[in-house]
């Protein structure tokens, strides 16, 4: 029996014409675009499909977008008949996984995440924080790095563990170089900093997560309908304050994603399909196990690829 994962992006991923395809050729994609405009009160598919790029990557912008076009994308594996027998997110895309598991709404998701940028850029506001991928060291000498640098006086610390070769630190802006340099020194084979308006992940989020506990309390939540793997513990969510621990807590701690695929895989999970622009997560996930096939559904023709593959699969109906 084939075993099917939805991943969902987090940060990063956001690109100028995301969805565009999808949007102009069927009315039921186009709606989500609208819904989401109606939910924040202003005109978010303008931003995605027109841009500038220096808005849209935005935290308060980037993260109702790649909601948007994730559930959207989802919807029509779904409508298509195919189903998830889990589902998972990197950072802001847990929120894409839970809707598709029938946590929250659409229209919830997308004003809690739009609320949980601008909390995060009031905690940091854009330019003072940074990230970097930090490509081919271990954790622990990696780790090593960040607390003598925070110690010095420069806050930063790791915050995805992505997979074997790849851990991203975030911090304050000088945090974050001092330690890709002095990470590099010890052995590291590149430091590549990422195109994100803020220090996801780290302690100096940490006000902000005290905000979205709030608005999380105001808002409807249901136990999930399939497992939701959560990138705190990388274990299953299973109920809904689990849920929401794990989302307030996920905002200043590391994202496990190495652990969280390879959950899914102990779960019998052999094939992982991405659900947004670009292919990131499909990326790691092939370096965690290259055994498990991988798909990224971003315009009609990635969608069509994966309609034919499916033709292959044994799945529930």
């Amino acid at each position: 029996m084939t075993k099917i994962a939805f991943i969902f992006p987090g940060q990063g991923s956001q690109v100028v014409g995301m969805g565009q395809e999808f949007i102009e050729n069927a009315a039921e994609s186009k709606a989500f675009y609208e819904r989401a405009n109606q939910s924040l009160g202003f005109e978010l598919s303008k931003l995605m499909l027109e841009g500038p790029a220096e808005e849209l990557t935005l935290t308060y912008h980037a993260q109702p977008a790649l909601l948007t076009t994730g559930v959207m994308i989802a919807e029509k594996l779904l409508a298509a008949g195919i189903k998830p027998n889990c589902a998972a997110g990197h950072s802001l895309g847990e929120y894409g996984a839970l809707v598709i598991a029938g946590v929250l709404s659409f229209e919830d998701a997308v004003s809690v995440v739009h609320k949980r940028g601008l909390y995060m850029n009031e905690a940091v506001p854009a330019g003072q924080g940074a990230m970097a991928a930090i490509l081919g060291m271990e954790f622990e000498a990696l780790h090593e790095v960040t607390e003598k640098v925070s110690a010095a006086g420069d806050p930063v610390q790791v915050a995805n563990v992505n997979c074997p070769g790849q851990i991203v630190i975030s911090g304050t802006k000088e945090g974050v170089e001092k330690a890709s340099l002095a990470a590099k020194e010890a052995g590291a084979k590149r430091a590549i900093p990422l195109v994100v308006s803020g220090p996801f992940h780290s302690e100096l989020m940490r006000p902000s997560s005290e905000k979205l506990g709030a608005t999380l309390a105001d808002i409807s939540l249901s136990a999930p309908q399939i497992p939701v793997i959560g990138n705190v513990m990388a274990k299953e969510l299973e109920d809904v304050p689990a849920i929401q621990h794990e989302l307030v807590e996920q905002v200043y701690s590391a994202v496990q994603w190495e652990a969280s695929v390879r959950e899914m895989i102990a779960r019998g999970v052999d094939v992982f399909i991405e659900c947004g622009p670009g292919k990131v997560l499909s990326g790691l996930v092939k370096k965690i196990d290259r055994s498990v096939a991988t798909y990224c559904v971003y315009d009609e023709a990635s969608l069509e690829a994966v309609l034919e593959a499916a033709k292959e699969w044994t799945i529930n109906a």
